[in-house]
């Protein structure tokens, strides 16, 4: 009985001294508790935000050129898919600059990406193209938004390489994930403000 016992405090022992020689994380309780939280929270207050629309609903445009709400939440999905193809290579891009400083480039993103006031073109490859239905849109992105949060909660290795984003330089892997939640917290306003238009459809 003893020795069964032994014998697998050893494999639990091995496994653990394993895992701590192979991973290193570079990632702080307290950063992966937030990231965890802001993905949840955003992800539930796109959810929020679109409960229960009609197809008039989700088609409406406040103006020809601004996008109706299915394409806002399609360009979320698209986002989400480009930036876990992102964190896929992380590990194999360039290390940041030595005085480079991740918290004042966490609270910049956290700062800037949600702030509305400042407009910014989509990339065509996340320019909306009714490519699904809003229901299957939706599905997607919370599909997308469940890897992220098993990235953000278990990955290693996130903060040590960058790869450059459009608008904010270089941004390592943490960084990335907080940019794709601040992101759908920035266009969640912006399905908000359809909603508050006077001309949106009462049903």
């Amino acid at each position: 009985m003893k020795s069964n016992l032994y014998g697998r405090t050893a494999v639990l022992l091995l496994g653990t001294l394993c895992l701590a020689a192979g991973a290193v994380d570079d990632v702080t309780p307290q950063d992966r508790d937030y990231a965890r939280h802001y993905l949840t929270q955003t992800r539930d207050a796109l959810i929020e935000a679109t409960k229960g629309l009609s197809e008039a609903q989700w088609k409406f445009k406040a103006d020809p050129d601004c996008w109706s709400i299915a394409e806002v939440v399609e360009h979320l999905a698209l986002i989400e898919d480009m930036v876990l193809g992102i964190l896929a290579k992380i590990g194999d891009a360039p290390a940041g600059p030595a005085d480079r400083d991740p918290k004042q480039v966490d609270a910049f993103i956290l700062a800037k990406m949600p702030d509305r006031s400042e407009k910014a073109q989509a990339p065509p490859q996340a320019t909306p193209t009714a490519r699904w239905t809003p229901a299957a849109t939706l599905e997607h992105f919370r599909e997308s938004r469940a890897r992220t949060a098993t990235i953000a909660r278990s990955t290693t290795d996130l903060r040590g390489h960058v790869i450059p984003h459009p608008a904010f330089g270089p941004l390592d892997g943490y960084e990335w994930v907080l940019a794709v939640a601040a992101h759908s917290e920035r266009h969640t306003k912006q399905i908000l403000e359809v909603k508050a238009d006077p001309g949106f459809p009462k049903n």
